[in-house]
């Protein structure tokens, strides 16, 4: 177990970092935060030293965690002139828990090396209600003795970390995570349009596939969703959107061809356009079934919750 209490920092409390501060805090660690913008109120009203600037986190933190929406934020708050490296020494760690571009972590991670500061990318896997309830996953790219110094603290926001390889490499994992998972939902939603045009009921030819080898994870809980309507929980389209931006915008610089990838991208943009940026990813079979001009066949989605 890691001594108590640490000196730990966190750039970006927003709707997913603010709990998983909250785990810090109860597990009697000295946090210091700063959030652009209006300070979430948990942490308003928490033991919480609030900083003023992204340099004063790194002054007075020996561990500091960033969670961002994008590269280009991850960047700034790195390396403007009043980022963290201003206000870094020797010896800290800056661990990212974003989701963003896998090459240029690798070049951040050269950047503060050069001024011997370790970093870890460790992009965080789940929603709000996970980082509440502490089961987020992270798969982590840095050094073995740095990934040992950190994992008790995300030992405190999730149940699933794993060192996967060096720098860049948890953002490669991410990415490859991100595209899988889009190219299911995709396959589900348009198996269970198709068996809804034929004529079938989509909830029962779902469950007669979750007893064979087309079983899996994404069928199981996307395909409940998509056949109940419940497109308020889980992953927003919008963010699911970003990161598959994240991994064409990686396999172009890396001359590598992701035609599904790009086809789940543009089914994801279909939902944008439609006004369900800010849905549950099971809302796509909304854009496969307007994809096939017609509505659901009469045994299909009214009554095959109930099938």
């Amino acid at each position: 177990m890691t001594s108590l209490p640490l000196k730990v920092g966190f750039v970006g409390p927003g709707i997913m970092g603010a709990p998983i501060c909250g785990h810090l805090i109860r597990a009697g660690h000295q946090l210091f935060v700063y959030a652009h913008g209006k300070v979430p109120r948990e942490m308003a009203e928490s033991s919480a030293t609030q900083c003023t600037s992204v340099r004063g986190v790194a002054q007075r933190a020996d561990i500091i965690f960033t969670l961002m929406p994008d590269t280009s934020d991850v960047e700034s708050v790195l390396f403007d002139e009043k980022g963290l490296a201003s206000g870094l020494k020797a010896g800290k760690v800056v661990v990212d828990l974003s989701s963003i571009c896998p090459i240029k972590t690798k070049r951040f991670a050269q950047r503060l090396n050069e001024i011997g500061v370790d970093y870890l990318d460790a992009p965080a896997y789940g929603d709000e209600m996970a980082a509440k309830v502490a089961s987020l996953t992270f798969t982590v790219g840095g050094p073995q003795q740095t990934f040992s110094r950190v994992k008790p603290l995300l030992e405190l926001m999730g149940k699933n970390i794993t060192l996967v390889g060096s720098n860049g490499d948890g953002q490669i994992t991410k990415v490859a995570h991100d595209i899988l998972v889009a190219l299911n939902i995709a396959a589900v939603g348009e198996a269970l349009v198709f068996a809804s045009k034929a004529g079938a009921s989509p909830a029962r030819v779902r469950q007669a596939l979750m007893g064979g080898f087309a079983a899996s994870r994404i069928l199981d809980v996307y395909g409940e969703r998509m056949i109940e309507r419940a497109f308020e929980a889980g992953i927003f389209i919008d963010r699911h959107q970003k990161e598959l931006n994240l991994a064409l915008e990686s396999a172009r610089s890396l001359s590598v061809a992701l035609p599904g990838t790009a086809s789940a991208a543009q089914l994801m943009q279909g939902g944008t356009a439609h006004g369900l940026a800010n849905q549950d990813q099971s809302t796509l079979i909304h854009i496969l079934k307007s994809l096939t001009n017609r509505e659901a066949a009469s045994q299909g989605w009214s009554d095959c919750g109930r099938g």
